[in-house]
């Protein structure tokens, strides 16, 4: 079956033109208002689309879940795919220094400091050998807030009895530092595990308990500004390394136009993400720096807490510091 697929891939490659249809796999529901992912694929495919090309969206799961998402884009099946940051990190877990708990204090000082850390280059050295490129890191939201059952959270001491679904261990060291505990948890079963009590909520942006339909049983969400929620956009090495050069600059200047439609809309929706919980009867608690600094303080173990190499905490932690 391998043999196949790479077989498959390098006809793609030879075949690649304009009017190659190009596969976007989206990450969630297609929503303007709400997703900020969204809001970056439909500009770039729009913008493809101008260009003469075809593009088709792809839905959330359709192509599989996102190890296969990642094995279609390295074997030229998919050309363009919205991932998680993991999919890069499998490869490369430098690109793991941007879920640092406080590491930037909005979008425009990340995209700074990953421009000056010429960051993209870094990791796609490394994902290159695996045949995919990654070409934007897309906030989804707001920064993350606390998302709760049923606990209203002001500072860290407000956790001490709460499980908090975690997306991986460096979240579980964050959970910890808080006096919180964490288990790691698939996103499919997040809904269950809410409901059932096995987890009592999880970080995330404003938008997500609205865009999945959880505000029935999400009743408290924290605006901690944690963590940049984003996604990570993975394009095939051999579709793109296919493209004539008219073709390359056109998909070029899409990622740029996705990249700004992205960040404008991002600078609305710190305040309509949090209108929209309260729309939907959830409480918010808006925090004050004050508040907000205590739990940034007390996230600073886990920059030490060896889950990644203190040469990538010290690059990140520079950059981060350099370009403020």
């Amino acid at each position: 079956m391998k043999l196949k697929s790479l077989a498959l891939a390098a006809l793609l490659a030879f075949t690649t033109s304009a009017s190659a249809e190009v596969k976007i796999a989206l990450d969630g529901k297609p929503d303007l208002k709400q997703s900020g992912s969204y809001v970056w694929a439909y500009t770039f495919g729009n913008a493809l689309k101008a260009a003469g090309m075809e593009v088709r969206e792809m839905p959330r799961g359709s192509v599989g879940n996102e190890s296969e998402k990642f094995d279609q884009v390295s074997t030229g099946l998919l050309e363009v795919s919205l991932s998680d940051v993991r999919a890069i990190a499998q490869v490369d877990p430098f690109i793991y220094g941007v879920r640092l708990p406080y590491i930037f204090d909005d979008a425009a000082h990340m995209d700074r400091s990953i421009e000056a850390g010429k960051v993209f280059d870094k990791v796609n050295a490394n994902l290159a050998k695996q045949d995919a490129l990654a070409v934007a890191l897309v906030p989804i939201g707001p920064s993350s807030g606390i998302i709760t059952t049923k606990a209203a959270v002001r500072k860290p001491a407000d956790m001490a009895k709460l499980r908090m679904r975690a997306l991986d261990d460096a979240q579980i060291a964050m959970y910890k530092a808080w006096g919180s505990s964490g288990t790691i948890v698939p996103w499919g079963e997040v809904p269950a595990g809410l409901q059932t009590g096995v987890i009592d909520g999880y970080l995330n942006s404003p938008f997500v308990p609205v865009l999945f339909g959880q505000t029935d049983f999400v009743r408290n969400f924290s605006d901690a500004g944690v963590i940049i929620p984003m996604r990570a956009v993975i394009v095939s090495k051999a579709w793109y390394d296919g493209l004539s050069d008219a073709e390359r600059k056109s998909v070029d200047a899409a990622v740029k136009a996705a990249d700004a439609a992205n960040r404008e809309w991002l600078s609305k929706a710190s305040v309509s993400g949090l209108k929209a919980l309260e729309e939907k009867g959830v409480t918010v608690q808006r925090l004050t720096n004050e508040e907000r600094a205590a739990f940034r303080e007390a996230s600073k173990p886990v920059y030490d807490s060896g889950l990644m190499p203190s040469e990538d905490v010290k690059a990140w932690t520079d950059l981060s510091d350099g370009n403020r």
